[in-house]
């Protein structure tokens, strides 16, 4: 599978890094209860944090929304998961399990401060590129609504649109029939190249743990804007 970062997206960010893990022959089931008790109990220290230090003030996700304007977009009114994600926890509103794999990437996103997203390859075709939309690109979100995704990044495949770190398809969505996927962190622009692989490898390793299988990292920027897994 090729995956890039569109020519023009990085021309104008050359910031921009993306992070990728590979992930085949997984296991996804109900999430163990190491993980339910670990997500619980990091939401709860999450919500007591943003007491003295809300959302917008928050390293990742203040990073994140400066991003966010310079590619052209509202992040008041079209947030990125992550600050979805704790704006939800800061009102206690916790995430509930869902399952293994959904459960860990909310983790990351949330311990990390980033969107991330998680596919399943099975339902995708061909290419992966990382690109900037316009008001013609959309699909039906995991939030039960069609979303278009002008001045947003999104995902494509020969299929069309399948991610963002504003919100997933249907299409790709992971359940607990996954063996293989596909996930994908827009992370900080301001992140090392050493830090970023860091935090990719910190992730894969503990994915593996969970869900088994094999997997492999890449990370995408404007020193190395494709890769093949």
């Amino acid at each position: 599978m090729e995956i890039s970062i569109n020519e023009s997206l990085l021309t104008q960010h050359p910031e921009l890094k993306i992070g990728i893990i590979h992930y085949t022959k997984i296991v996804v089931a109900e999430s163990p209860q190491m993980i339910k008790g670990r997500m619980q109990l990091y939401q709860e220290n999450l919500f007591l944090d943003m007491q003295d230090f809300p959302v917008n003030q928050r390293e990742g996700i203040a990073e994140w929304r400066v991003f966010w304007k310079k590619l052209g977009s509202d992040p008041n009114r079209y947030r990125h998961s992550a600050e979805s994600l704790m704006r939800r926890i800061s009102k206690q509103n916790y995430v509930t399990p869902f399952h293994s794999a959904v459960d860990l990437n909310n983790f990351f996103s949330l311990q990390y401060e980033i969107p991330v997203g998680l596919y399943d390859i099975a339902f995708m075709k061909g290419y992966v590129e990382i690109a900037l939309g316009h008001e013609d690109i959309g699909y039906e979100g995991l939030n039960g609504r069609f979303n278009t995704f002008n001045k947003i990044l999104y995902s494509r495949d020969e299929k069309g649109a399948f991610g963002s770190p504003f919100v997933d398809s249907k299409r790709t969505a992971v359940t607990e029939d996954t063996t293989e996927a596909l996930q994908i962190f827009y992370l900080r622009p301001s992140l090392t190249h050493e830090a970023a692989n860091d935090l990719l490898a910190s992730a894969g390793k503990m994915f593996n743990q969970i869900h088994g299988g094999d997997y492999q990292i890449a990370l995408l920027s404007n020193n190395a804007p494709s890769t093949s897994l």
